[in-house]
């Protein structure tokens, strides 16, 4: 029988590998680097090519793709406990395909890159309120009736953005596209990302006790004092946040929410007051090293990153589903 790692060595093992392949993610790439050529880019005022490339493209880039990754997961993981079913993730709930609507729109208007992300944080904010109240109804929500509820509203919104897609016009067509596949491109934004999920993991961490009650069972969660009603909005709210900030800097990224929170759990067991550290450690790692993929295969050309989470994740899943008895 296998156990569980160690916290004392699962978590720094990911600190380690994070860092390693941020280094690896700033020297790879159309323009490769050596150490030193590194170093100096990083460390040294003179400016040069290196330095423009690593300080105003690939840096803030990475940092970028590992907030997103890292975000997705704890949402994830989060919705997996509030939803009680292994096959919820960020976007079940409509959050996802709100924010795609809204940016498209924003893209057939011609508005610039903040402007498509203003949209898609709005669309996203938007479709979560749309998905409660909805689910409320007269009796109240369940998760049941939360996770219908927002397979619904993901299916229109995925219908909405088909017929936009058909009305667009050739220029914008092949942006609007990588935009639903995810982008990294544009994000410029990676300071604010990196500190929110520097907050949703020690905030996660702070909750694990309570989710681990509520992945018990409504009943027991009650029986021990928990306001499961207001502990279980909380955690939608949060969820929602999280997706919404990940969907409007880098647009539709899939499986990422879905496989990272198993993983964990498979390395460290269902504590969540160390799933949820680790859901953000691995989920930013993965999604960092898809990006360095999908900017080292065929370079100078660039793949869209969430093609890429989709072709590992699909495998992985697999291999997952098959190891659980």
């Amino acid at each position: 029988m296998k156990y569980p790692l160690a916290p004392a060595v699962a978590l720094p093992a990911l600190v380690l590998a994070g860092a390693a392949l941020l280094v690896l993610s700033l020297a790879t790439g159309s323009l490769p680097l050596t150490a030193r050529e590194l170093a100096d880019a990083m460390f040294s005022g003179e400016p040069s090519l290196a330095r423009d490339v690593v300080l105003d493209l690939r840096l803030p880039r990475a940092l970028a793709a590992f907030a997103v990754g890292g975000l997705l997961a704890v949402a994830g993981a989060m919705l997996q406990v509030l939803l009680r079913n292994p096959l919820a993730d960020p976007y079940v709930l409509g959050v996802s395909g709100g924010a795609s609507v809204f940016a498209l729109l924003a893209i057939m208007a011609g508005l610039p890159a903040v402007g498509v992300d203003t949209a898609a944080a709005i669309g996203a904010f938007a479709a979560c309120l749309l998905v409660f109240a909805i689910a409320q109804g007269q009796g109240g929500w369940t998760p049941t009736r939360l996770l219908l509820t927002g397979i619904v509203v993901a299916a229109g919104a995925g219908s909405v953005v088909s017929v936009l897609l058909a009305l667009s016009d050739d220029t914008g067509l092949r942006g609007m596209v990588f935009w639903l596949l995810g982008d990294l491109s544009r994000t410029r934004r990676w300071a604010w990302l990196v500190a929110l999920l520097a907050v949703a993991a020690v905030g996660g961490a702070a909750l694990g006790r309570h989710l681990n009650v509520l992945a018990r069972g409504l009943t027991q969660a009650a029986s021990v004092g928990m306001d499961v009603r207001r502990f279980q909005v909380l955690l939608f709210f949060a969820s929602s946040v999280l997706t919404g900030a990940a969907v409007s800097a880098a647009g539709a990224i899939g499986f990422v929410g879905l496989i990272t929170p198993h993983v964990a759990r498979l390395a460290l067991g269902s504590d969540n007051r160390l799933v949820l550290p680790a859901s953000a450690l691995l989920g930013g790692i993965l999604l960092m090293a898809a990006d360095l993929a999908s900017r080292a295969l065929i370079a100078p050309r660039q793949l869209p990153v969430g093609a890429l989470t989709a072709l590992v994740g699909v495998p992985l899943f697999l291999a997952l589903m098959s190891r659980q008895r």
